[in-house]
């Protein structure tokens, strides 16, 4: 065990040496990475980018399997495909980026043409018929599923007790004070593979009055405080190893069991779509959550303690987060969604829930930049914990997050991409040890 973490280690730091610029020679890395940069770049999509990368992936996946034919296709099979998988994933990728991406158009076909003429692969080559087959079938299936609406209504709260309105910020960086919610529309989004975006909304959050209530309160309050915090030097590493950008944090950790723990490009590609799948039908499960019980986050909480009838809290007008707290409700966890999700599938797909891997962080403050895991289950609990350390949620809305997180990826694991022979997988599907 000590030899495989070793190793591990050492792959982690050599990824960061490199960087985003590393090439696979893999078709479908090579596109998750295109994929990523295109996302990734600078834009007001915020937490939306998630059903931009479960649209991409789910295109990939297509386009290898209509060569492997191991997977059940997500929804395009084109039958008797010709010509290079590598020119078909290409063309799929590129062609549902530019369909999402319109203004990066340009720099996207540049990045095309250079990618066919690098890998010896002709403009004419058949799997470019097969790739534009599959993105037109996937562009057509997900055009109107509710994402990115031109004109929605602006969702901001009401100034009423245990009821979210938009929070000032206090540290450099995104959001801007007082900001509306961001992206309301995804409540009502098409999901990918769950039957409706409340299929699996969490349970009511407790009273204002209750002892539940309560209890994460003062947690909350004394270890998310930007100043005079409760929290121990080993839980604020914790919590700037964590405030790395979360879509790219997340994007590299999905990656990099792509990369380092499947052996061909559909098992690659099948896990890319199941994990970004899962996360997607998470954020718009949560997003549902957020919207349907509009909850309050901590910061508005504790500088208005005085009016949730509560006689265990306290108010303090000047307590601030560890960061600056989201626009969007907090009521359940967007994050644990994702991360939970994420993880349940890692689970599933392995069989276990016991397994080396690392993560790392760009966050300058993270000390180590590498954390090496044994438990899938123990990242769940370091992002249930450490959002109360950012000061951003209360346990029971962590916990409610990760929840439907779990929920959407049994989910989409039993419904989506299984092999066409053989079982879904030996899986270990028990409680974890938490």
């Amino acid at each position: 065990m000590k030899l495989q973490k070793t190793k591990l280690l050492f792959s982690a730091l050599t990824a960061l040496l490199v960087g985003a610029a590393h090439t696979s020679a893999n078709p479908v890395l090579d596109w998750n990475n295109i994929a990523a940069q295109t996302i990734l770049a600078p834009s007001t999509r915020g937490p939306a980018v998630i059903i931009d990368f479960a649209v991409v992936q789910a295109a990939i996946h297509d386009a290898v399997q209509s060569y492997e034919q191991r997977f059940e296709p997500y929804a395009v099979h084109v039958p008797d495909a010709e010509g290079s998988p590598a020119a078909a994933v290409a063309k799929a990728a590129h062609g549902v980026l530019v369909n999402r991406f319109p203004a990066q158009a340009g720099a996207l076909d540049l990045l095309y043409g250079d990618y066919l003429a690098d890998h010896g692969l002709a403009v004419d080559d058949a799997g470019v018929l097969v790739g534009a087959e599959v993105a037109a079938g996937i562009i057509a299936l997900r055009e109107n599923d509710g994402s990115f609406p031109p004109v929605f209504p602006t969702f901001i709260g009401a100034e009423l007790p245990g009821v979210w309105r938009p929070t000032p910020s206090y540290n450099p960086g995104p959001p801007p004070s007082f900001a509306p919610m961001a992206v309301p529309w995804a409540a009502q989004v098409t999901p990918f593979v769950a039957a409706s975006p409340s299929q699996f909304r969490a349970e009511p959050p407790p009273p204002l009055n209750s002892a539940k209530y309560a209890r994460d309160y003062n947690e909350v309050k004394a270890l998310g405080s930007l100043e005079n915090s409760a929290r121990t030097p080993a839980q604020t590493q914790l919590a700037y190893f964590y405030a790395d950008n979360f879509f790219a944090q997340w994007h590299r950790v999905i990656r990099s069991f792509a990369e380092l723990h499947t052996d061909s490009d559909g098992d690659a590609a099948r896990l890319l779509a199941l994990s970004w799948m899962a996360a997607a039908d998470a954020f718009i499960t949560t997003w549902d959550s957020k919207i349907y019980y509009s909850f309050w986050r901590p910061m508005t909480a504790i500088h208005q303690a005085d009016s949730d009838g509560n006689e265990k809290t306290s108010t303090d007008p000047n307590w601030k987060p560890f960061l600056n707290t989201p626009n969007y409700p907090e009521y359940s966890s967007g994050a644990n969604g994702v991360v939970g999700a994420v993880f349940r599938i890692f689970r599933l797909y392995f069989g276990t829930d016991k397994f080396t891997f690392f993560i790392t962080s760009n966050h300058p403050l993270a000390a180590p930049q590498v954390r090496v895991y044994e438990r899938f289950s123990d990242v769940t609990q370091d992002m249930v914990d450490v959002r109360i350390y950012h000061g951003l949620h209360f346990r029971f809305g962590d916990e409610a997050g990760r929840k439907v997180g779990r929920q959407a990826a049994k989910w989409v694991f039993h419904n989506a991409l299984r092999p066409l022979h053989g079982p879904v997988a030996s899986e270990d599907d028990g409680e974890d040890q938490e």
